[in-house]
C-alpha cells in the first residue's frame, strides 16, 4: 500500500514539474499582439551587444514571432529597427541557443 502511494506522490511532483516547465516554455517567444517583449516595444533604434543585451533573439527563416526590417530612418513601425552604435531603444545580442524571440529579416512587410 505505501508504495502505491509513494507513485501517486511521485507522479504528482513529476506532473507539477512538468507544468512549470510548460509554462516557462510558453512565456519564451512570447511577443505581444501590441509589438512589445516585456514591456518594451519592438521597434525603434537598436544596438548589437555580445554581453548584458534587453533580448536574446535567433535568426531563423521560418516561424518567427517577429518579422524584422532594417531601416536608415524613422523606425516608427512594429519590426522595424534602425542599428545604431549609442543611444538605443534596447539592446540584442544574438543566440543559437534559448532565445527570448525569434527574428526573420524581412525587406519589405515587418511585424507579427
Amino acid at each position: 500500500m505505501s508504495r502505491h502511494y509513494l507513485s501517486r506522490a511521485g507522479a504528482a511532483v513529476l506532473s507539477a514539474v512538468l507544468l512549470s516547465a510548460g509554462s516557462s516554455a510558453a512565456q519564451a517567444g512570447s511577443v505581444s499582439s501590441s509589438c512589445t517583449f516585456n514591456g518594451v516595444p519592438l521597434y525603434g533604434k537598436v544596438q548589437i551587444v555580445d554581453h548584458f543585451p534587453d533580448f536574446k533573439i535567433q535568426k531563423t527563416a521560418h516561424f518567427p514571432d517577429l518579422k524584422v526590417q532594417w531601416v536608415k530612418n524613422f523606425p516608427a513601425d512594429c519590426g522595424q529597427w534602425q542599428l545604431v552604435d549609442s543611444f538605443p531603444d534596447f539592446t540584442v545580442q544574438f543566440v543559437d541557443h534559448f532565445p527570448d524571440f525569434k527574428i526573420q529579416e524581412v525587406s519589405r512587410f515587418p511585424g507579427l
